[in-house]
């Protein structure tokens, strides 16, 4: 299968090329409009789908909206009713095209384009009036509150926000790139056919409330915590905050406790998950000898080997577990079990810990009495 991308080189445009490179069965032609109308010609000539995400939103006139998104879209859409009758074709709109800026008549010109030529050229259509999309390569100070936002604060630079409870819609780049290749069997479905198209889901957030999230993931590398990625817009936006960090930003250190016995290191914290931490423990030493009423762990050795001990505080029923990073097992850790971690090897011994909460200095229920 050909598929055609115009704007090539967008923020969307970039993101779906990725994603379509993907697949083994595609050619894809990319256009953008540093190449020639003969390439273009060549193109819709021998192109089965396309993408039109091409368009103008930051002209320096207002002419030029009207140049380029109604007048690209009618030269693509004169050479497929020339060269290849009845391509599908998908429209990248905007949902200003409801409004009466020279932006959004502009965008509304196009699709009453497209809508022709599905009429006359028997073609399937797909329109999709795009809200604010958010992801990973978008270009920041542009026309995207969340890229300049993540731009910003990843560089320390201020925001402006003139009304943080100003409620905006997104759609995340991801979403929109799956539901834009979910439309490549779509020509195969005639009952499925219709003219405009939504990305779903869409998320409606406050500035506030965007910038409050994009500084408390400012604030992880000091603190350890992770945000709550149980919510699908937290999690989305994330991961496009971190795109935007630079390089020399991605790596911080850990605060490392350390004494004779080895060192306790603090790595990821979450008020919904706990807390996981690594423990290196020299050759012969013992640690922990304490229990907990409430607080739970997981210990899993990944290097060198030892003993897990644990004795109930009440029946004195023990249990011993030898582990080695050789074969990976989790020693789960329940409440009211004494416990303790020796190193029976020649070599350090590191372990990964799990705990379900996160370490309180004022509540740290740990207890040493008891003992083996």
């Amino acid at each position: 299968m050909k598929v055609l991308v115009t704007g090539s080189s967008g923020f969307i445009g970039k993101n779906l090329i990725t994603k379509l490179k993907e697949e083994k069965n595609l050619t894809i032609y990319e256009y953008d409009k540093d190449k020639d109308k003969q390439t273009l010609e060549k193109y819709c000539k021998e192109a089965d789908f396309v993408y039109h995400l091409a368009g103008i939103n930051r002209p320096d006139g207002e002419e030029e909206f009207m140049k380029g998104n109604h007048g690209f879209t009618l030269e693509l859409l004169e050479l497929l009713s020339k060269y290849n009758k009845g391509c599908p074709l998908m429209l990248s709109s905007s949902i200003q095209a409801m409004l009466r800026n020279p932006y959004g008549k502009s965008k509304k010109a196009a699709e009453d384009l497209v809508l022709n030529y599905s009429m006359t050229d028997g073609a399937d259509v797909f329109i999709y009036r795009l809200p604010n999309v958010f992801g990973k390569w978008c270009k920041p100070n542009y026309n995207s509150v969340v890229a300049t936002f993540c731009h910003n604060i990843t560089r320390n630079l201020s925001i402006t926000i003139d009304d943080p409870e100003k409620f905006i819609n997104l759609v995340y780049i991801d979403d929109v790139v799956n539901e834009l290749i979910r439309l490549l069997d779509q020509p195969d479905q005639p009952e499925a056919k219709q003219t405009f198209y939504e990305v779903q889901p869409t998320y409606s957030v406050s500035l506030g409330r965007i910038a409050e999230l994009l500084y408390s993931f400012q604030e992880g590398p000091s603190t350890g915590y992770i945000p709550d990625l149980a919510d699908e817009f937290t999690k989305k936006l994330y991961s496009t905050y971190l795109s935007y960090r630079p390089e020399e930003c991605l790596s911080y250190k850990l605060t490392m406790h350390c004494d004779h016995r080895g060192s306790f290191t603090e790595f990821l914290k979450a008020d919904s998950s706990g807390q996981i931490s690594v423990n290196v423990i020299k050759p012969g030493i013992t640690k922990g000898n304490h229990y907990h009423h409430t607080k739970v762990e997981k210990f899993l050795v990944v290097g060198g080997r030892g003993v897990i001990r644990l004795k109930h505080i009440i029946s004195g029923q023990s249990k011993e577990f030898y582990v080695s990073s050789e074969t990976l097992e989790v020693i789960e850790i329940p409440v009211g079990y004494f416990h303790n971690i020796e190193n029976l090897g020649n070599t350090d011994m590191i372990v990964i810990i799990w705990c379900n909460e996160i370490f309180d200095k004022a509540h740290p229920d740990t207890y040493q009495d008891g003992g083996f």
